[in-house]
């Protein structure tokens, strides 16, 4: 859908803030517009958005790369009923390990497996030279760099 006529679509918009929301709608429209880029490689690695972001969160953490679903849900935007789904199906597939902490009965750590480690690490690799074309496709080294400014002082 052409740009122009995704901003007509939101007429309604003009009684807002009129700086605000196209900046909002552009903002949003781009992070799918990136993610879309990861789909190959997330159909080729059989992982959902959701499971690709509970292994990279594991990979992420620091070596034996475990962490308590807590700490899991802190560092993601999921429900306790999303993650426990998610943990299940990676589980099921040997992507991860659960064990029970002897101090604590209730709470069961994920850990990435060595099957776990080596998918991410792949479809990392993969989803990370897609966004690169993607973006140098769209914007130059000081657009880059400006962007990556502009979003790190917003996420702060």
């Amino acid at each position: 859908m052409a740009l122009k006529s995704r901003m007509e679509q939101h007429r309604w918009d003009s009684e807002h803030d009129q700086q605000t929301v196209p900046l909002f709608l552009h903002l949003q429209w781009a992070q799918a517009a990136s993610l879309d880029t990861m789909a190959p490689t997330l159909a080729k690695c059989a992982l959902s958005e959701m499971e690709f972001d509970l292994l990279a969160t594991l990979r992420n953490a620091p070596p034996p790369h475990r962490m308590t679903p807590s700490n899991i849900q802190q560092e993601m935007v999921i429900t306790s009923g999303g993650l426990t789904k998610v943990l299940s199906q990676l589980e099921a597939r040997g992507l991860i390990s659960r064990t029970q902490q002897a101090e604590d009965l209730r709470v069961k750590p994920a850990a990435l497996t060595e099957a776990g480690r080596e998918l991410i690490e792949v479809a990392m690799a993969a989803a990370v030279r897609d966004a690169a074309a993607w973006f140098r496709q769209r914007l130059d080294g000081d657009e880059m760099r400006q962007l990556q400014n502009l979003l790190e002082k917003l996420s702060r």
